[in-house]
């Protein structure tokens, strides 16, 4: 097999082309190519500069993923690099699409860098639980700003060419979209102006005083909440400042090994990883997806309202129905405001959004402009039976071919379809508040569902640049039921002696950003009050049901929105907790005979995590879910789970089935009909396996 390098030498200019499909990342192959070639290219006397750049879409896009989790073959990186910066012959490396990770590192690695105006540079590898291990930390400080090196390096951003040019990250940007010319002219200049070798490794590193590099630090812990590797990037970064360049790059080999063998950094590799494998399942093996060009959304709230905005964002051609005029109007402004939003954040062009406004976008009160769409979806009010109403119009009105989608987030897809004289055509799509922001679609698919409208599904939400989860129907599909065990098991401590404000401390201790009963007052109590009282009749009598949100509701208290749930929300003060909210509480466990303890921190994560896990084992047990993967892939996107412990799964693995398993069987002692472990997380323990032995 050829080389994915390749080496020509051009009236004294080598130049030296990755090509390794689709994204140049640095195999072992290509690492061998890269070091081969600056060998040959510094020991030929004829070459008077070196050019490296990337054939295809981009210049190097990091690492080979394929590689993760094996033993590393060489040459390493690091070596790789050395090679090309200590080279005797001016090196440039020309730059488009991305420059990531490794990919930046070795451009790093050159005297000089150009790029084409679109190129983007980073370096991510914090999102995998690891650091810049190739020089990246040691490299990056001395040629950018100590606080911009901190920002890209424990952040994970990335940046475009304008911005890295006034760093001093790039020498040029490129004219034109020729990158190998650009790179190739510039190396000429280079010799005729007799510019020699520039090493970043031979330069001063830029430095801050101790007191403002304490305040980075104090800053990046801030925004860590929990996670280690930012906190070893500062370590990293700090080396560089203070010792010589080979020691700073030593200390930076310690500090990224501590990491791979952290527990952190194979929970986010097995994010990663999941995140590719959520999307392959049965049914895009034998379904086409259809055409969708023009989307059909009915209801114009906070919900129908960001639907619609994803879809506008995302090409698509959008029709709004609202009951009224006056509602239209207003989901319209709403839509207006976010497109405009993502205009001035620049992810939106100005000529897109006016081409939006100026009729790619409409609001309507009547169905029959729904007649031509190719999707449409509703996302009104919660209730079955005004689902089925809005099934029942549109199952007249809309195209042969068309797909209808409901959004809802607990009621019986299958219901709906029946409402319908094409349920094979009918499908839900979950999608999580705020639509245009949250990432999670969980695609719903009934009985009748065919292939096609389940292909066509997470089509669709490849186009939104959403993350796609297959679930079967129940009620709250994977994970609204999940949430509902755990928030129950909350509920349990808290009239076991725990406040509301003590478990949400501890939860965003263990890495959330927010704790139970702060996300309940932002979404809404009201939300989870309606619920509650459509499943009243259907309740389990021997459930020990928690009833002090439906106390605080019926005091008109529904969270943010009105001001008090189960904080106090003040403008000038912020969140505050309620001695209310704890009277009632008291009272309910008085009349509940319970007399409450001291409940530790400790205790809360255990109950939360050993029913998430349950639920989570039955939801795969019952085929709800394809595979544990799938339920991890659910609570990182849509429910903030830590992604440094890699979804509820790859905890349980990680801590234990058998601690799991051994926690419920000791809650149970307080209440046997919720702590009833699923059969599938009992089998596992006798049989020695872990969740991860399911994924397939």
């Amino acid at each position: 097999m050829s080389s994915p390098v390749q080496m020509t030498v051009e009236d004294g200019i080598a130049v030296i082309e990755i090509n390794n499909p689709p994204v140049n990342a640095l195999s072992q192959a290509v690492r061998q190519g890269l070091i081969e070639a600056a060998r040959a290219a510094d020991a030929d006397p004829d070459v008077k500069a070196i050019v490296v750049y990337g054939a295809g879409r981009t210049f190097i896009a990091g690492a080979d993923i394929r590689e993760f989790g094996k033993p590393p073959m060489p040459p390493g990186l690091p070596e790789v690099i050395d090679e090309f910066e200590l080279v005797s012959t001016p090196t440039v490396a020309a730059l488009h699409g991305t420059a990531l990770g490794g990919g930046l590192e070795t451009a790093l690695g050159a005297h000089y860098r150009i790029a084409l105006a679109s190129g983007r540079f980073g370096l991510p590898e914090v999102h995998l639980g690891i650091l810049p291990g190739a020089g990246g930390t040691q490299r990056l400080p001395r040629v950018v700003p100590i606080a911009k090196a901190v920002e890209m390096i424990t952040g994970g951003g990335m940046i475009g060419a304008k911005e890295a040019l006034a760093l001093g990250l790039i020498d040029e940007i490129a004219e034109g979209d020729d990158i190998r010319a650009a790179g190739i002219a510039m190396a000429r200049r280079l010799v005729s102006e007799g510019k020699g070798v520039r090493p970043l490794s031979a330069e001063e590193p830029n430095r801050v005083t101790a007191e403002e590099f304490e305040t980075m630090r104090s800053m990046v812990a801030k925004k860590a909440r929990g996670l280690i590797a930012p906190l070893n990037c500062m370590k990293a970064i700090e080396a560089g400042m203070t010792m010589p360049f080979t020691e700073g790059r030593q200390r930076e080999r310690e500090l990224i090994m501590e990491l791979f063998a952290s527990p952190q950094s194979g929970a986010m590799i097995h994010a990663f990883f999941a995140d590719r494998e959520v999307a392959k399942v049965p049914e895009l093996k034998t379904g086409t997806p259809r055409n969708i060009a023009k989307m059909g959304v009915v209801g114009g709230g906070t919900m129908g309202a960001g639907i619609a905005t994803s879809a506008l964002l995302a090409g698509l051609d959008v029709t709004l129905a609202e009951r009224e005029a006056e509602a239209a109007e207003r989901a319209a402004a709403t839509v207006q405001s976010h497109l405009a939003g993502a205009v001035k954040r620049g992810k939106l062009k100005q000529d897109a959004y006016d081409a939006i406004m100026g009729g790619k976008f409409r609001t309507t009160t009547d169905y029959n402009d729904f007649a031509d769409a190719d999707l449409v979806i509703e996302a009104v009010f919660e209730s079955m039976e005004v689902k089925k109403d809005v099934f029942g119009q549109l199952d007249v009105i809309c195209k042969p071919g068309a797909i209808l989608a409901s959004n809802t987030s607990y009621l019986n897809v299958d219901e709906i379809a029946a409402m319908t004289n094409r349920p094979e055509d009918v499908i839900g799509l979950h999608f999580f508040s705020p639509a245009h922001v949250m990432r999670l679609l969980e695609v719903v698919v009934g009985d009748k569902t065919s292939d096609d409208v389940v292909a066509s599904g997470f089509a669709l939400a490849k186009t939104m640049k959403k993350i796609a989860v297959r679930s079967g129907v129940c009620d709250g599909f994977i994970g609204n039921r999940i949430l509902n065990a755990y928030a129950k098991a909350i509920n349990g401590a808290v009239l076991a002696g725990a406040s509301p404000y003590d478990v949400d401390r501890a939860m965003q201790d263990f890495g959330l950003a927010m704790g139970l009963f702060r996300v309940a007052d932002l979404a809404g109590l009201d939300i989870g009050w309606a619920n509650r009282k459509r499943k009243a009749d259907s309740r389990d009598p021997n459930e020990q049901y928690a009833e002090f949100a439906d106390r605080i509701c019926e005091l008109g208290r529904f969270g943010r929105k009105t001001g008090r749930g189960f904080y106090i929300h003040d403008k000038a003060k912020g969140e505050l907790p309620d001695d209310e909210v704890l009277e009632i509480i008291a009272r309910e466990r008085a009349d509940k005979g319970i007399t409450p303890r001291a409940i530790s921190d400790a205790e809360v994560i255990d109950r939360y995590m050993a029913a998430m896990i349950n639920e989570s084992a039955k939801v795969v047990g019952e085929g709800i879910a394809l595979r544990p993967l799938d339920v991890d892939i659910t609570l990182l996107n849509g429910y903030g789970f830590p992604r440094w412990r890699g979804g509820p799964l790859h905890y349980a693995d990680t801590v234990g089935l058998d601690k799991v398993l051994n926690d419920i069987k000791t809650f149970a002692k307080e209440d046997t009909n919720f702590w009833q472990p699923a059969p599938l997380l009992e089998q596992l323990v006798a049989d020695g396996k872990t969740f991860a032995s399911l994924n397939r």
